[in-house]
């Protein structure tokens, strides 16, 4: 009976080091497969999408940490520059990749457009992101000339041209935009 009670034991320890492997396993893979650290650019108006932008990212493996500057984390400065140089420009400079929500007023936002140029003097990588909806716009003309990427609201999107796996230039419906001129870089 011992001896029976020291095997089945054993079993037992056997199956709850499995299960218990199987457990930790599970919760791995709902981690998510990446972060990054981004600063959303954005006009305040659009601070709402600026959640479902990083739960869809989420949803397809990507955890967002965001730097932007929005309702929830406002900004009370008063001065332009002490605005870009102290409270914009840090946080841009923590970021990997400038993301760009774009809504039909974003092109017009002089703080976007000054964003996305200190972006590219930083060499940060820059996507814009098609704001949800049926909205055509026009996209800000810096990124248009310093962006790297350009998609629609598609998770799997989303995330590839954040982690760079992506460069595609595609309009909010996910069709390819005509050809871009290639990036050349001087030896």
């Amino acid at each position: 009976m011992g001896v029976a009670f020291c095997l089945n034991s054993a079993n037992v320890d056997r199956d709850i080091r499995a299960r218990s492997i199987a457990v930790v396993e599970r919760k791995v893979a709902v981690m998510a497969d990446e972060i990054k650290n981004v600063f959303i650019s954005h006009i305040h108006e659009d601070d709402a999408g600026l959640n479902d932008l990083k739960e869809l990212a989420a949803k397809h493996g990507l955890e967002v940490r965001d730097s932007s500057i929005t309702s929830e984390k406002p900004n009370t400065a008063k001065d332009p520059e002490y605005i870009k140089q102290g409270v914009l420009a840090p946080q841009i400079e923590w970021a990997s990749t400038l993301v760009v929500y774009i809504s039909p007023e974003t092109k017009d936002s002089e703080w976007v457009h000054w964003e996305i140029e200190y972006a590219h003097k930083l060499g940060k990588r820059i996507i814009g992101v098609w704001e949800r909806g049926d909205n055509e716009c026009e996209v800000p003309e810096a990124l248009d000339r310093y962006g790297d990427a350009l998609v629609g609201w598609s998770g799997e999107s989303i995330v590839d041209a954040i982690s760079g796996k992506s460069n595609d230039w595609r309009d909010r419906r996910g069709e390819l935009r005509g050809s871009r001129p290639i990036k050349r870089y001087q030896c």
